[in-house]
């Protein structure tokens, strides 16, 4: 089993709609696991290091703002090939375009309002979650009781 970490926020506009416990739900079902959960305020610092790597482009603003707008939940969650797991689950980042299914697909309806931000490689996710987590806090090493059930390779 090839296990990996990736940075799951939910973001504000999944909170604001309520959608905390099924994003969640959804992730758990699938068989990966939480090894981090905090919800807070993104600060601006939090939001301009987070997308940094946008800086430069025309809605970086936008992306700070939205962010910053109303509470999020930033996640760690682990497991067999969690980065591209997680990236399928949630779907295209517009959710017009996102299929059925899909996190974005079933309830989103923008691009810019997309619900969730997963990292995009096991790379970037060490980077964004040193971000949320700084120097690893609140993260748990831990393995679930049907581990087993869920490796049948």
């Amino acid at each position: 089993m090839a296990v990996e970490h990736s940075l799951v926020l939910i973001k504000p506009d999944a909170v604001q709609r309520r959608f905390i416990g099924e994003i969640i739900g959804r992730f758990e079902q699938k068989g990966l696991s939480i090894s981090a959960m905090r919800f807070l305020q993104a600060t601006q610092t939090h939001a301009e290091a987070h997308y940094a790597v946008h800086r430069d482009k025309p809605f970086f603003g936008a992306l700070v703002s939205f962010i910053t707008s109303s509470p999020l939940v930033a996640l760690i969650i682990s497991g067999d090939e969690a980065v591209s797991v997680i990236r399928n689950m949630i779907g295209p980042t517009d959710g017009r375009k996102a299929p059925p299914g899909t996190i974005r697909g079933d309830f989103g309806c923008s691009l810019g309002a997309n619900l969730v931000h997963a990292s995009d490689s096991v790379e970037n996710a060490e980077i964004e979650a040193s971000i949320w987590f700084p120097n690893g806090e609140g993260i748990v090493d831990w393995k679930i009781c049907d581990e087993a059930w869920l490796d049948a390779d």
